[in-house]
């Protein structure tokens, strides 16, 4: 076989050997009805590769002989073909056919070298059906079916400005850029699939055409199969899809007085200058009407859309486009073209690079001074310029970085009040006598402790705890009960004053109205709009994607998916406490085994180390891993739900997440602060968990140093994962990218393929970068008890945070679309819930998990008698107060150590209030116990109503909007009703007022008597 003169031959003989979709040969008997009942569900694809096969061969010697086999079957679906559409024809051969409708004979198609009859016919005949299939088939599969004719793109060569923001005429301003990659230069032999995407994309781009938007392309100067698709959208398409989404615009200038606040003269020393980013003008706004057009604030049409509500208005239109219609079932949106890679991205530009001032005097270099003033490290102490960025990005990252610094200027003032209590305990922990006794070689050196495991474990001494508990008596001190309470106060000021700010945002930013007005209903979501209900409240049909029960379906499936993950995470929680349990009899057996404090090593790596830092590292390894699965998993489980707006989904997804995370970063620590030693039973009775491993026991000062280092090391881990993620892999993938394109570094890049070459954002943008701040916001208020330097770490972190994370969107991403955003979404609620848990988690950390109650239960009545031998109020004595009796002779065979050290001991001591042996209520819980017990309920009672209190009387005190905010927004609705409805409603009753008079006054002179 000759390959150049059958280019097609390979595809063609691979469709047809198939045969999956071909319709069964039939006989010379077969009459038109049989023919017409044969199911056809050849593609179009498929018909037009066999026609383009025939049309390709020149001359029938061309063919060798084992290629004459395919020739009777591809005239079968030719026929096929051309009965099916019912077209019009005119040659012989055709008519012939669809008066006498019977598929060809064979003999009639056989191959003769001298007779070139039959093969001419059927040559021409292919040519007739690539006709008919070109003109009928292809455009009712991917257009509307009214749709014959396809607008295209304008075609232009790249102009060598690149700076320019504009299309070639200098006038046009490039509102969006889609990318896609020519068809015809793709490497694969999929040629069919190709075409299909092709057509996808032309009837996209025509039908983008049809609604008004105006499209330019260019070829890529770097690589020829990129074509670069610009849109511009025209005055008139932004008038009218302003109005479509109730968009905000300027009416008049505001004219209220503003006060400058007393504090100012002290931010303008943090603010970027006046000079440099000049402020923005308030205006009153109002949704846009296009009837009303002169009654809004328009001094310059090119300025009245700032570019970033251009690029919204864009890209709602590129979300509505159709590109398909299958089944009576319309196919749009960039998002899933996007998918299928019909296109390879699509984004709006920025306007010029981020470390070189553009020279275009019409580029306003707004990029540039982002970075300059708010991105670079430098400015890592600067105020930032939040309405600055909203005019750049957007609502949606205004709100976030708006958030994000407010944020972190509450984490200033805990942060040094945590400071200053860590730094109390640090000074006093000589002073701590408890501490004391413990190093003392005379108490805690002869202290011999029972053994913590079954046999492997060994008797050990309390002095080898020395160093642990001096570290404990810094976290564990007067000054950490002070700043729980402090913190639950904190949190309530810091929520409330959010609000405040956040409805001020919502005024300035015209998203008081958004979530009533302006979100439209999500693409997907129309999509799949097929059954027709009746709203029960304005009792007009309404399309929606489900029924009731469709909708229970979802839900329990939904949830169950979510409880199900969460559930896994749980088993992966157990799978940690049984590698504890395990994993501290090696340790025990593997550490060297001295009862003295010789060795330095054995300060500080005992086996309760070793087993809680193994611990954290592999449960922050399975966070990690769980996490990254999880991701998809509640995407795909929030798609499957198919909520309405954006908004809703997002909050939806926010959910699943969050409860996922919490459960995911916080159950180790909950493990550690609230069941670790709590349920060991006695070293002569212990409990066991799962019937095999027993129940691993916290040191002698309590598991609170434990949940300190579990703290540190997920809080820090995940500091370091996240800026890995966030910085390092958008600046490697760069570099690598710029690399590949340095040997063409002397070709001229426009803008657009600039923007082309940096990172896309990802679909759901912010969404990570919330719930990073969020799990942080957990870590600092629900176990701060047990690390008052949380808020320091996390002040820290969210001074690197802000910068970072400008650092990335404005220098390795592309430009984000623009969004609308009212507030933080469902972030709030979840903030809010987490601020009431925090009160009590860290009541019961300092309750249960430190050893303050315990500790001044001691002092206040089991120093002194009737219970103590103190003669004052003391610390002194509380070691051995605290710390049992048992007697080695009680152990059971499975529980007795197999190398005992001390044969001459009769005693050890284990951490619990008992009786001691020979005592009538031996080993049973004594005096003390009940006390410390009633202690604990008594203060976490107190401890949350105290708290509880304050923070109902500071949520009542302090508004959620302030009275200023509140008199712009009654201003602005007064001038809306004014200039919009009543001056409207006034010209039109004079002018039926003149037309009444004429009307009058001509009866007047109609209806005079005769008499006159």
């Amino acid at each position: 076989m000759c390959p150049e003169a059958f280019p097609y031959h390979d595809q063609v003989e691979s469709l047809l050997e198939q045969s999956l979709d071909e319709p069964k040969d039939l006989s010379e008997e077969s009459t038109l009805e049989e023919v017409e009942i044969t199911e056809i569900k050849l593609s179009n694809a498929k018909i037009e590769n066999l026609v383009a096969f025939l049309i390709e061969v020149k001359e029938p010697q061309d063919i060798k002989m084992e290629d004459q086999k395919i020739i009777p079957s591809m005239s079968n679906t030719l026929f096929l073909a051309i009965v099916s559409k019912q077209g019009e024809g005119s040659t012989p051969i055709m008519e012939h056919y669809r008066s006498n409708p019977r598929p060809p004979k064979k003999k009639h198609w056989e191959f003769k070298k001298k007779e070139k009859k039959g093969w001419d016919c059927l040559r021409w005949t292919a040519t007739a059906v690539l006709e008919e299939v070109r003109q009928t088939v292809f455009p009712s599969y991917g257009a509307a079916s009214n749709q014959q004719a396809l607008h295209t793109s304008e075609w232009a060569e790249f102009n060598q400005n690149h700076e320019s923001l504009f299309f070639n005429d200098g006038q046009r301003r490039i509102d969006f850029v889609l990318v896609y990659e020519d068809e015809s230069k793709k490497e694969n032999r999929k040629r069919s699939f190709n075409k299909k995407q092709k057509r996808k994309r032309e009837v996209y781009e025509s039908n983008l055409i049809t609604r008004g938007l105006q499209l330019e392309a260019t070829r890529s100067v770097l690589d020829e199969k990129i074509i670069f698709v610009k849109v511009h959208a025209p005055w008139e398409v932004l008038c009218t899809y302003a109005e479509i989404m109730h968009i905000h615009l300027p009416l008049q200038p505001n004219d209220l007085k503003i006060h400058d606040s007393p504090f100012s003269w002290m931010t303008r020393f943090f603010s970027v200058g006046e000079s440099i980013i000049k402020p923005e003008k308030e205006f009153f706004t109002a949704p846009f009407e296009n009837e009303r057009l002169s009654d809004f604030y328009i001094q310059d049409k090119s300025t009245f859309f700032s570019p970033a509500t251009r690029s919204r208005i864009v890209y709602f239109i590129l979300c509505r486009g159709e590109y398909a219609v299958r089944d009576n079932v319309k196919k749009f949106g960039i998002n899933k073209l996007l998918d299928s890679g019909i296109y390879k991205a699509a984004f709006p530009l920025h306007d010029s690079r981020f470390n070189h001032q553009s020279q275009d005097p019409s580029c306003p270099n707004e990029r540039y001074l982002l970075y300059r003033e708010w991105a670079h490290p430098l400015n890592i102490f600067k105020l930032q310029p939040l309405h600055f960025i909203r005019k750049y990005y957007g609502e949606k990252i205004g709100i976030y970085f708006a958030w994000l610094g407010f944020y972190t200027q509450m984490l200033l003032l805990a942060a040094v009040v945590g400071l200053g209590c860590f730094l109390y305990g640090y000074f006093t922990k000589d002073n701590c006598t408890w501490s004391q006794e413990v190093c003392d070689p005379n108490i805690g050196g002869n202290i011999i402790m029972c053994p913590q495991c079954d046999q492997e474990c060994t008797y050990w001494s309390l002095s080898i705890t020395c160093e642990s508990s001096k570290k404990l008596c810094i976290f564990d001190s007067f000054g950490t009960l002070v700043f729980a309470v402090f913190m639950g106060v904190w949190v309530t000021l810091f929520l409330e004053f959010w609000k405040r700010r956040q409805a001020e945002l919502e005024y300035e930013w015209d998203t008081v109205e958004f979530l009533e007005q302006e979100e439209q209903v999500r693409p997907e979501y129309e999509a799949r709009c097929h059954r027709i209900i009746v709203n029960e409240i304005t009792q007009k049909e309404e399309h929606v994607p489900y029924t009731t029960c469709g909708k229970c379906v979802r839900m329990t499936f939904c949830t169950s998916a979510v409880l199900f993950w969460i559930l896994l995470i749980i088993a992966s929680v157990i799978g940690i406490i049984v590698y504890r349990l395990s994993v501290f009899l090696v340790f025990s057996a593997t550490l060297p085994k001295h009862v003295n404090r010789t060795e330095a090593i054995q300060k500080y790596l005992t086996p309760q180390a070793a087993t809680s830092i193994s611990a954290s590292v592999i449960s922050f390894i399975i966070i990690m891993i769980l996490n990254m699965i999880y991701e998809k998993v509640a995407i795909m489980i929030t798609d499957f739900e198919l909520p309405r707006t954006q908004t809703d989904y997002e909050n939806s997804l926010t959910m699943k997440m969050f409860l996922f995370q919490f459960v995911n970063y916080y159950s180790s620590c909950f493990y550690i602060a609230f069941f670790k030693g709590k349920f060991v039973g006695y070293p002569g009775d212990p409990v066991y968990w799962l019937g095999k491993y027993r129940n691993e026991e916290c040191d002698p000062g309590g598991c609170l140093l434990e949940l300190t280092t579990q703290l540190t090391i997920v809080m820090g881990g995940k500091a370091i994962w996240n800026n890995i993620q966030e910085v390092l892999l958008p600046w490697l993938k760069n570099l690598i990218g710029r690399c590949c394109t340095a040997a063409r570094s002397e070709v001229i890049v426009p803008r657009w393929e600039q923007d082309y070459h940096l990172q896309p954002i990802g679909k759901l943008g912010l969404f990570y970068e919330y719930l990073e701040m969020v799990i942080q916001f957990g870590f600092v208020t629900l176990f701060v008890a047990s690390f008052p330097l949380a808020p320091l770490l996390a002040l820290i972190n969210n001074l690197l945070e802000i910068r970072v994370d400008a650092w990335k969107i404005t220098t390795q991403f592309r430009r984000m679309i623009p969004q609308k955003a009212q507030d933080i979404g469902a972030w709030q609620p979840i903030m809010q819930g987490i601020a009431i848990l925090a009160v009590v988690t860290n009541a019961m950390i300092i309750a249960f998990t430190s050893d303050m109650i315990p500790r001044l239960v001691y002092y206040w009545s089991f120093s002194v008698p009737p219970y103590g031998d103190q003669s004052s109020y003391t610390m002194k004595g509380y070691i051995n107060n605290t710390l049992s009796v048992f007697a080695i002779s009680d152990f059971r065979n499975e529980s007795k150590p197999a190398f005992p050290w001390f044969r001459n001991q009769t005693t050890c001591r284990y951490r619990d209030f008992r009786y001691p042996p020979g005592h009538k209520h031996q080993y049973e819980h004594n005096i003390y116990y009940w006390h410390v017990i009633a202690a604990k309920l008594s203060f976490i009672i107190v401890m949350e109503h105290i708290i509880y209190f304050v923070k109902f009387v500071i949520s009542y005190a302090i508004p959620d909007v302030s009275h200023k905010t509140k008199s712009k927004i009654k201003r602005q609705k007064y001038l809306t009703q004014i200039l919009l409805h009543e001056n409207p409603l006034k010209a039109m009753k004079k002018n039926m007022g003149s037309i009444a008079d004429k009307i009058f006054k001509g009866a007047d002179g109609s209806f005079r008597p005769k008499y006159e």
